[in-house]
């Protein structure tokens, strides 16, 4: 009797003690959870980023379902993801992403997600009849700022940088680009918050905005407004797209005659690998005039991407730069230079959207996923599947499979090699 006494009170020992060990783990989480800040996990190899859009369907005005939203931040954490870069808060879908990190926490306190919120910007008259007025900017920018603070602040332990403005400032988008002065007076704003106590003030604040923009192109980009604002912001968040410029500004883009007798695969790996020199001379060319202004700023890629396919200037009727293979390349690459050398990308993007070129599929914006639509990992992402990284996991009731059912060959079969040049300018 004694005996069994003493082997009872053993078990109730131990429950306690295990009871106690996880009590005191999911506080431990909790706590580490609520003290990362954004200087913490910006260019932390550790915290790999990535940009996010949860749509589906064609149609932009369908959002996704929480179930959806929470679907997709299993597979990304599944692959090592934990901040994640948002657009907008006009439509439900930030707040929704911020909720599905939110309940995805409370069910599993060992989940960990961050978010760099974007926040819109817009010149006035931009998305409508009118003409757009590049000197002045949207009522709506207003609204957009006041939401991202409400949301910053609903959810800040999950909400660490927030972003004015998406290529609001570069040249070429038409349709709604703003002069400095707007994404200096919100990024101000917010910075004068966070001096009020009214925002964290271990919150970031930044723009992500084209690597022009930001001085590292042409001079008509170099005013003072521009000047102010490298030096308001928290750290710069540049975009880089070598693969645009296989069309537009091929100088770095073909194979050199001295390397025609390679193989084809090594012809192309070439090819990436000055894609990447590319990138980084751009990266170089903000950092030499952010200094040339007087400040030092971190500098990361808030964007960067290689699409899978496209119909248009990037495919094989054009640069030939488009393809599972190659896009698979410069992941690698940029992920592993940026790791390096502490850099944070925000690689654009996470899974296919259809809705980006909406009156053509084939279009390369609705390719730059390393995920399809449906659930299908890209070659990129092959090994992650070997490894059953995804085991368990779906999307849209799919189980993560690969692409051309993992036959190399086939995909292959589809890519094609760039022109051969006499000369490129490789020193860039």
């Amino acid at each position: 009797m004694r005996t069994i006494k003493y082997m009872f009170f053993l078990i109730i020992v131990s429950i306690i003690i295990v009871s106690c060990n996880k009590k005191s783990k999911t506080n431990t989480s909790m706590q580490h959870r609520k003290d990362v800040t954004a200087k913490d996990i910006i260019g932390n190899p550790e915290y790999l980023a990535i940009s996010y859009g949860g749509y589906r369907h064609s149609d932009h005005g369908i959002e996704p379902t929480l179930e959806e939203l929470k679907e997709d931040m299993k597979i990304l954490a599944a692959m090592g993801i934990k901040v994640l870069r948002t657009y907008k808060v006009h439509k439900p879908h930030a707040a929704n992403v911020l909720k599905a990190i939110h309940e995805l926490k409370k069910e599993d306190p060992s989940f960990e997600m961050y978010v760099m919120l974007g926040i819109w910007m817009d010149c006035k008259n931009a998305w409508t009849e009118l003409p757009p007025n590049h000197e002045e900017e949207s009522e709506r920018n207003k609204t957009e700022i006041e939401t991202a603070v409400k949301l910053a602040q609903e959810y800040q332990d999950i909400v660490k940088v927030l972003a004015v403005g998406n290529e609001a400032m570069v040249k070429w988008a038409t349709s709604y680009f703003v002069q400095p002065w707007v994404i200096l007076k919100w990024v101000n704003y917010l910075q004068d918050f966070k001096k009020k106590g009214e925002l964290s003030k271990d919150l970031w604040i930044t723009s992500s905005d084209n690597f022009a923009s930001w001085g590292g192109g042409d001079n008509e980009y170099h005013v003072e407004d521009l000047n102010k604002l490298i030096k308001a912001v928290d750290f710069i968040s540049m975009h880089t797209y070598p693969m645009h410029d296989t069309h537009y500004n091929p100088q770095f883009w073909g194979v050199l005659d001295e390397e025609k007798e390679l193989s084809d695969l090594e012809k192309i790996e070439k090819a990436m690998e000055r894609s990447l020199e590319y990138s980084k001379a751009q990266y170089e060319s903000v950092k030499q005039y952010m200094n040339s202004v007087g400040a030092d700023k971190p500098i990361h890629i808030g964007e960067t991407g290689w699409a899978s396919y496209s119909n248009g200037h990037y495919g094989n009727d054009g640069s030939k730069a488009t393809d599972e293979f190659k896009e698979a390349l410069f992941y690698k690459l940029i992920r592993n230079w940026t790791n390096e050398n502490k850099i944070a990308c925000f690689y654009f993007e996470a899974f296919n959207e259809p809705w980006k070129d909406a009156a053509n599929q084939g279009g390369s914006e609705n390719h730059f996923g390393l995920f399809t639509v449906d659930g299908k990992a890209k070659y990129v992402l092959w090994d992650l599947v070997d490894n059953q990284t995804f085991d368990g996991l779906t999307r849209g009731g799919n189980s993560i499979t690969k692409t051309y059912d993992g036959n190399k060959e086939l995909l292959l079969k589809e890519v094609f090699v760039p022109a051969i040049k006499d000369s490129l300018a490789v020193s860039f």
